[in-house]
C-alpha cells in the first residue's frame, strides 16, 4: 500500500487498473507477436519513441505508476522525514513480505540490497574460507561479480564456450573444472552476455553433494522466470530494477538459513543488532523509496498476466533472433527456452576485444538509434536483443536491415 502526503491510502491494484485496461495482451498466438498497441492509451513507460530500446536486460525500464508510487513516497519523506525514517524498518518488512509473496520465497530470508554486485560481497563475505581454499567462476560471469570473488579468494575460471549445446554440456564442464580446493562456485543464472541458463538446479544439487557453496547471480531472474529462486542455491542474489519493472538501486539477496547468521552488512548501521535481513537494509538516511515502491512493480507484472507476458518477451526475442540469423555471418547461440533474451555470435574479426565491442555499440547507437549489447568474446563477439512488451516486431527488422552494414564499417 501507498500513503499519499495527504494521508490518502491507495492499493497497486488499484492504480493499475485503468493501465491494464489500455492494453490488450496478444502473445504468442500472433505472430510477430505484438503486445500493445501504441494507438490507445496511455504510454505504460516513459521511453524515447525515437529509439528502438532492445537492450531491456542491461538497465530495465521503470513503468509510469511505478515512477508515481516511488514519487509519492519521496513526497511522503520530504513533508515528514522524521515520521518517514522511524517507521522505514517495519516498511521495509511489509515490502519484503509482499516481493517475497510474488517470488514464493520466506521474507526473513530476503533482504534489500543495491545490486546484484553488492549481493555477491554480501555472501562470499558470509563464507568460511580457509587459506589454500578456491573459488570456482566461469568466463561468462559479471565482471563486477567476479572481480568479487578474487578479493575474497584465488579463483578458477571455468571456460564455458558459447556453443555448448544444453544445461547437461554445462553442468558436465563446471563439475569438471573443480579441484579439492573448491569450496566456493560462483554462477550466473541467467548469463548476460549469452542469455543462457548455467545455475540449474541440477547443477546446484550436484555441487552441494560435492561439499561447494554455491552463490548464483541472479541479476536476470526476477520478472524473466517463473521461479527466480528455484535453483536452490545457498546465496542468489537478483536485480529488480531488470525485469521486475522496479526503480533503479533495487536488488534482493536470498540466504539459505544455515547461513544467516554469517552474513554482516558492509557498513555498520543502527539495526545490526537485528541480525539479516535487517541489519544490511538499513544505510542511515538514504533513498529508500525505489525499496517501498519495488513491490508495484511485481504487482503490474501479474496485473498484465505474468505468464502472458513472460511468453510473449521470449518470443518476441525469438523472433529478433531469427531475423538476425538470417544475416551472413551471424549465427545462432544455443539457448534456455522461456528467456527474454537471445544472443548471436558476430564475425570473426568483429567485437573481439571490449574497446571494439563498445565502439560498435555506440555506432549502432548513434547511427541507427537502436540499444543493444555487444559483447566481446576472442573469435568474434556477440549481440544480445531482449523483448519487452514496450518493444514492436518493425524494430528488430530495422535492426536486421541495417546492422550487415554497420559490421561492413569495421571491427
Amino acid at each position: 500500500m501507498t500513503t499519499t502526503p495527504d494521508g490518502e491510502h491507495t492499493t497497486p491494484a488499484a492504480r493499475l487498473d485503468e493501465i491494464v485496461q489500455q492494453y490488450d495482451p496478444q502473445y504468442p498466438q500472433q505472430h510477430p507477436p505484438q503486445y500493445t498497441d501504441s494507438r490507445r492509451g496511455p504510454a505504460l513507460f516513459r521511453l524515447d519513441a525515437r529509439v528502438a530500446h532492445l537492450n531491456h536486460g542491461s538497465f530495465g525500464a521503470v513503468p509510469v505508476p511505478v515512477q508515481e508510487a516511488q514519487a509519492l513516497l519521496r513526497a511522503e519523506a520530504h513533508a515528514d522525514p522524521d515520521a518517514f525514517f522511524t517507521a522505514l524498518p517495519d516498511r521495509l518488512e511489509q515490502a519484503r513480505t509482499r516481493i517475497a509473496a510474488h517470488l514464493a520465497a520466506d521474507a526473513d530470508g530476503l533482504a534489500f540490497i543495491a545490486n546484484a554486485t553488492e549481493g555477491a560481497h554480501l555472501a562470499l563475505g558470509a563464507v568460511p574460507l580457509a587459506h589454500g581454499d578456491e573459488i570456482l567462476v566461469t568466463d561468462h560471469g559479471y565482471g563486477t561479480v567476479t572481480a568479487a570473488a578474487a578479493r575474497r579468494a584465488p579463483v578458477t575460471t571455468v571456460a564455458l564456450d558459447p556453443a555448448l549445446p544444453d544445461e547437461d554440456a554445462v553442468r558436465e564442464t563446471v563439475l569438471a573444472a573443480l579441484t579439492p580446493r573448491t569450496r566456493v562456485a560462483v554462477l550466473d543464472h541467467v548469463s548476460s552476455p549469452t542469455a543462457r541458463v548455467i545455475a540449474s538446479p541440477r547443477l546446484v544439487a550436484a555441487l552441494r553433494e560435492r561439499g561447494v557453496t554455491t552463490v548464483v547471480d541472479g541479476a536476470h531472474a526476477p520478472g524473466m522466470l517463473a521461479d527466480p529462486l528455484g535453483t536452490g542455491a545457498d546465496f542468489w542474489f537478483g536485480n529488480l530494477h531488470k525485469w521486475g519493472y522496479a526503480p533503479s538501486g533495487t536488488a534482493l539477496l536470498a540466504v539459505a538459513p544455515q547461513h544467516r547468521h554469517r552474513v554482516r552488512a558492509l557498513v555498520a548501521s543502527w539495526e545490526d543488532g537485528h541480525g539479516f535481513p535487517r541489519s544490511v537494509e538499513n544505510r542511515a538516511t538514504a533513498d529508500y523509496t525505489g525499496w517501498l515502491a519495488a513491490p508495484d512493480g511485481l504487482d503490474l507484472i501479474e496485473a498484465l498476466d505474468a505468464a502472458k507476458v513472460r511468453a510473449h518477451n521470449s518470443t518476441l526475442a525469438a523472433h529478433g533472433a531469427a531475423l538476425l540469423g538470417e544475416i551472413p555471418g551471424l549465427a545462432a547461440l544455443p539457448h534456455t527456452d522461456g528467456l527474454a533474451m537471445r544472443s548471436l555470435r558476430l564475425p570473426p574479426g568483429v567485437a573481439e576485444t571490449p574497446e571494439h565491442a563498445r565502439a560498435l555499440r555506440e555506432r549502432i547507437a548513434e547511427r541507427l538509434r537502436i540499444r543493444v549489447l555487444i559483447w566481446p568474446w576472442p573469435g568474434g563477439g556477440g549481440i544480445r536483443v531482449c523483448g519487452q512488451i514496450y518493444n514492436r516486431p518493425e524494430e528488430y527488422a530495422r535492426l536486421a536491415a541495417a546492422l550487415p552494414g554497420q559490421l561492413l564499417r569495421g571491427a
